[in-house]
């Protein structure tokens, strides 16, 4: 009997102790304030870059299936952006009314865009020999922005990491995964202590070589290094990017290439690419302005933040096409911003007709088209409109009957014809009403 209570006792110490290695002390957690601000933000630019771009193809993924590992791992020989110009693109970014960058450090192939001393796969091995990520914090704070920082868990190129193409299904016996950690933790504290980034965006945490408290180990040292650097949900060893609890590493979600759900409850960020491939691709199909400037509406409708992903060239400069594009929306949001940063998304949920933001005792309604006459919304839960009016322009009529049902009366052509935002006054706080299911 006494060897049966001893044996219950350690498992029980055994799965306590495990589950205090997989999940985060809550005392040393990003605050909400830190959160609160990073969410009002509401708009940043990624920045998928590497030698790749020589090729044309898909950054890490396409090493060693459309381009042969070793003429992939060599690219970085020829690498040499010379029109590279850091001012240019934080400048880009500004003028889109964007609040932050993120560039990826390193991505899945392991190529590093700044001279760690603990990879010689760096930028200052390739013709150019500068550091990108110093250039480009620097531009950031020229022009104040946000400077953030991607960085993947698995590296393919890494021979201490077990898996070493994207196809791989047997782990590499010689690898050892105590001194890729060791390798992580070092970088990650040469990037926060020489370059000081609001948030590090981690990713590629799903292979199975890759587990929960290695996750915990490095959220506790950034932690250390700086207790209000923001942290990604892709860190922990899972593929839930859409989703965040105590079980998951990260301060926010990360839903990928499609518009996150609305939530009141957890910070989340959508990334999406402006094209259809994450780094550079000649000819690339780009999204239209009506797409990129529904995309952000929609988004802060959802009460999420939108990372829209450039992919520059082979030579350093973005395309001035995707330049163009981005400085449509920027143009939009110096019309429209006030619905958009600082908001939270709802009562509404966003859908293909229109999608709803509040600040204060004001709502928000981004209406893409007119379908009918009148815009039929739910009630308020008893709050009153006051006025409504489109953003620079003039009062509309509206009804609020039995119940407080609302009916917007739209005129025949709205004045914008991408999204028109109408603004209700109402008489009392338009973020403290309930969502609508």
């Amino acid at each position: 009997m006494k060897i049966l209570y001893n044996l219950f006792f350690f498992l029980a110490l055994s799965v306590q102790l495990y589950a205090q290695k997989s999940i985060i002390d809550p005392a040393i957690k990003t605050t909400k304030v830190v959160m609160d601000d990073f969410m009002d933000q509401r708009f940043g630019m990624f920045i998928h870059w590497g030698p790749v771009a020589l090729r044309g193809t898909e950054i890490g993924w396409s090493r060693g299936v459309t381009v042969p590992t070793a003429e992939y791992d060599n690219l970085y020989k020829e690498f040499n952006p010379v029109l590279f110009d850091a001012d240019k693109w934080a400048k880009t970014a500004k003028d889109a009314g964007m609040k932050y960058i993120t560039i990826t450090s390193k991505h899945h192939d392991g190529f590093c865009l700044w001279p760690t001393a603990y990879s010689t796969y760096n930028i200052m091995n390739s013709p150019y020999k500068k550091d990108i990520i110093a250039e480009l914090a620097n531009a950031c704070k020229k022009y104040d922005m946000k400077f953030c920082i991607y960085f993947t868990v698995l590296d393919w190129h890494d021979p201490n990491y077990p898996m070493h193409i994207s196809t791989a299904k047997e782990q590499d016996p010689k690898a050892d995964m105590n001194k890729f950690v060791l390798t992580m933790k070092n970088q990650l504290t040469e990037i926060i202590s020489k370059y000081h980034p609001y948030m590090l965006w981690f990713d590629g945490n799903w292979e199975s070589p890759w587990k929960n408290e290695y996750g915990v180990d490095i959220y506790t040292l950034l932690k250390k290094l700086d207790p209000n650097v923001i942290i990604s949900n892709r860190l922990g060893a899972n593929d839930k990017h859409t989703e965040l609890s105590p079980a998951i590493i990260g301060d926010f979600a990360t839903p990928e290439q499609k518009i996150g759900e609305l939530n009141m409850n957890i910070p989340w960020e959508t990334c999406m690419t402006i094209a259809d491939q994450w780094s550079w691709k000649p000819n690339d199909k780009m999204k239209t302005l009506k797409q990129c400037i529904q995309t952000i509406a929609k988004t802060a409708g959802g009460n999420g933040n939108l990372l829209f992903n450039v992919g520059p060239m082979l030579d350093g400069r973005i395309e001035e096409r995707q330049i163009t594009r981005l400085k449509e929306m920027g143009d939009w949001l110096k019309v429209y911003g006030e619905s958009i940063y600082g908001t939270k998304g709802g009562p509404f949920k966003p859908n293909e007709i229109f999608a709803a933001t509040r600040k204060g005792n004001k709502l928000y309604l981004h209406v893409f088209e007119r379908k009918t006459a009148d815009l039929i919304l739910p009630s308020l839960s008893g709050a009153r409109i006051k006025k409504a009016y489109f953003i620079k322009g003039g009062q509309i009529k509206y009804t609020q009957k039995r119940k407080w049902a609302i009916t917007i009366q739209l005129p025949k052509v709205l004045p914008d014809s991408i999204n028109s935002v109408i603004v209700l006054e109402l008489d009392t706080n338009a973020e403290k009403l309930p969502v609508q299911s």
